[in-house]
C-alpha cells in the first residue's frame, strides 16, 4: 500500500512517500511541560537524552513546530484537530471537579483510527475532562486506559492537590489503581506501554498514547520528584530544582529508550510511525515550582511567546522517505490528527495547502491573543502582567555532548539493528541546524510596533 502524507501536515515541501504493507503502528509520546532547550538535539549537553536524541537524528526534527501554551488546550487540540477556540478549550486548563470536558460532540483521533482497526490504548495523563464519565478515555476511543484523569498528580503516592480539595488519581481503566501507591509514575507508564506492545496482536495495527506525567511538576509539597538513585546522577548540577528536573527527564528518556527496544522485539519498529513532543513550553525559572529551559526563548509555560508555544518535537518512522534532516516548515499540534489519520488510510478531506500561519490562542478572559504569519508574529495582552514574559532556563551550552551515548542508547541500538540509525556525521550536521541562535543578552524595550522588534520573538 502506498500513502501519501501531504506537506501541509508533515512540514515538507515534497510529499512523502510512505511504502508500507499495511497500516503503520502509531505510538504518540507526549511529554508533560518539557522546555524547548530540554532536548539534547537543540543544542543543550546539560541533561543527557539520548534516546529521544537517537530517533530525532534518524527521523525528522520538527523546528518550526508549534503547540498551545497549556496542556488541556494543546491536548484538546490534538485530539480534535481543531483550535481550542473552535472547542471551548482555550482558556485555562481543567480541574477535576469541574464540570465540562472536551465535547462529546466531538470526533477523537481514536475514533477515526478505530474505524480503520487500529486498536487504542492511553497510557498517563487524560486532563480532557473526567466529571461524567462519558468524558473519560474508555468512551472516548480507547480499549483501556492506565493513568489518571487531572491535570498533574504526585509520582511516588499519586495524590492531586487541586482547588477545591484533592484525592487519589492513579487509575486503571475506570477503577482506582490502589496497588501502584509507591511506585514511580514514569516506571508505571513505561512498563504498561512494554506490557501493551508486548501483548499486542499484530494482525492488527496499534495505536498507543503513551501521555508522560513527566517533567509536570507534582504537588506542592514535593514538586519534583525522582528516585534518590536517579537523582544522584545529576549532582554536578549545583542548583536544587534544575537537578531534579534533570533526574526526572532522564526517567522520561529511558522510557523513550524501552519503548522503542519493546517494539523491536516483537518485529514492530520496521512497520511504525513515532511521534514525540511536548505540550506546551517549558515553566522555566520556577513558574510552577519547576525548573525547565527554553534558551533561548523568551517566555514560559502560558506565555504566548516562543518560550510558552514553541514546542520540542520530533516523527520517526522507517517508512518517510526522506528522514535525518531537519523540517522548518511550519507545523501546528492540531495537524497531527489529519496527518496521522491519512498515513493511517483514512481521510479528513481537509483543504491541502502548505500552513503559513499559527493562531497560538484567543483567550477573551484573561485578554490575550497571539498569531504568527510567515516571519511575524503579534502578541495582544499578557498573562501574569507580564512577570514571565523574559528570558528563562540555562543554556546548557558548556557541558561536553556525547555521540556515542546516543548511538549506543537502547533506542539507538535499537535503529541500527534495522539499518536505520544516524551517523556520527549526521548527528553532527544535524544537531548543528537545529540549533536556534539569539542574543545572550536581549535588553526588553518599551511595545512601539514602529520603533521596535517587540512583534517579533
Amino acid at each position: 500500500m502506498f500513502k501519501t502524507i501531504l506537506p501541509s501536515l508533515i512540514v515538507l515541501s515534497v510529499s512523502i512517500l510512505v511504502q508500507a504493507k499495511s497500516s503503520p503502528h502509531i505510538v504518540f509520546i507526549i511529554a508533560d511541560d518539557l522546555g524547548w532547550n530540554d532536548v539534547g538535539f537543540h543544542g543543550s549537553s546539560q541533561i543527557p537524552t539520548p534516546n529521544i536524541d537517537a530517533l530525532a537524528y534518524s527521523g525528522l526534527i520538527l523546528n518550526n513546530y508549534y503547540v498551545t501554551a497549556l496542556c488541556t488546550p494543546s491536548r484538546s487540540a490534538l485530539m480534535t484537530g481543531k483550535h481550542p477556540i473552535h472547542t471551548g478549550m482555550q482558556h485555562a486548563v481543567l480541574y477535576g471537579a469541574e464540570a465540562r470536558g472536551l465535547p462529546l460532540t466531538e470526533k477523537l483521533l481514536p475514533q477515526y483510527l478505530e474505524e480503520l482497526g487500529y486498536v487504542n490504548h492511553i497510557v498517563g495523563k487524560w486532563h480532557l475532562g473526567s466529571y461524567k464519565k462519558e468524558y473519560t478515555p474508555l468512551y472516548r476511543g480507547f480499549k483501556s486506559h492506565l493513568g489518571y484523569w487531572t491535570g498533574h498528580h504526585d509520582y511516588f503516592d499519586h495524590t492531586a492537590v487541586e482547588s477545591p480539595g484533592w484525592g487519589l488519581d492513579m487509575r486503571r481503566n475506570l477503577d482506582i489503581a490502589y496497588d501502584l501507591h509507591g511506585r514511580y509514575s514514569t516506571d508505571i507508564f513505561t512498563e504498561e506501554s512494554v506490557r501493551i506492545i508486548s501483548n499486542h496482536n499484530t494482525s492488527s495495527p496499534l495505536f498507543l498514547y503513551l501521555a508522560h506525567a513527566a517533567v509536570h511538576s507534582g504537588n506542592p509539597y514535593e514538586p519534583l520528584r525522582a528516585p534518590d538513585s536517579e537523582v544522584r546522577k545529576f549532582s554536578f548540577i549545583k542548583e536544587y530544582d534544575r537537578q531534579r528536573y534533570a533526574a526526572m527527564l532522564s526517567k522520561l528518556d529511558n522510557s523513550v529508550g524501552e519503548v522503542i527496544q519493546a517494539l523491536r522485539n516483537r518485529s514492530m519498529l520496521e512497520n511504525s510511525l513515532i511521534v514525540f513532543t511536548t505540550d506546551n513550553g517549558g515553566p522555566a525559572g520556577g513558574f510552577n515550582l519547576n525548573a525547565a529551559s527554553n534558551y533561548p526563548l523568551r517566555g514560559v509555560k502560558n506565555t504566548l511567546w516562543e518560550g510558552g508555544v514553541r514546542g520540542a518535537a520530533l516523527v520517526w518512522s522507517p517508512l518517510i522517505e526522506k528522514s535525518y534532516r531537519v523540517a522548518n516548515q511550519t507545523m501546528h499540534i492540531s495537524d497531527w490528527l489529519p496527518t496521522l489519520v491519512e498515513a493511517a488510510g483514512g481521510n479528513i478531506r481537509i483543504k491541502k495547502s502548505e500552513r503559513k500561519e499559527i493562531l497560538h490562542n484567543i483567550d477573551d478572559i484573561y485578554g490575550n491573543s497571539a498569531l504568527t504569519v510567515g516571519p511575524w508574529k503579534i502578541v495582544k495582552g499578557s498573562t501574569y502582567g507580564g512577570t514571565w514574559d523574559n528570558w528563562y532556563g540555562p543554556s546548557g551550552r558548556s557541558y561536553q555532548y556525547n555521540f556515542s551515548v546516543v548511538q549506543d542508547s537502547p533506542a539507538g541500538l535499537a535503529l541500527k539493528s534495522i539499518g536505520k540509525a544516524a551517523t556520527q556525521e549526521q548527528m553532527v550536521k544535524l544537531r548543528n541546524q537545529a540549533v536556534v541562535e539569539c542574543p545572550d543578552k536581549v535588553t526588553p524595550v518599551e511595545c512601539r510596533p514602529l520603533k521596535s522588534t517587540c512583534l517579533l520573538t
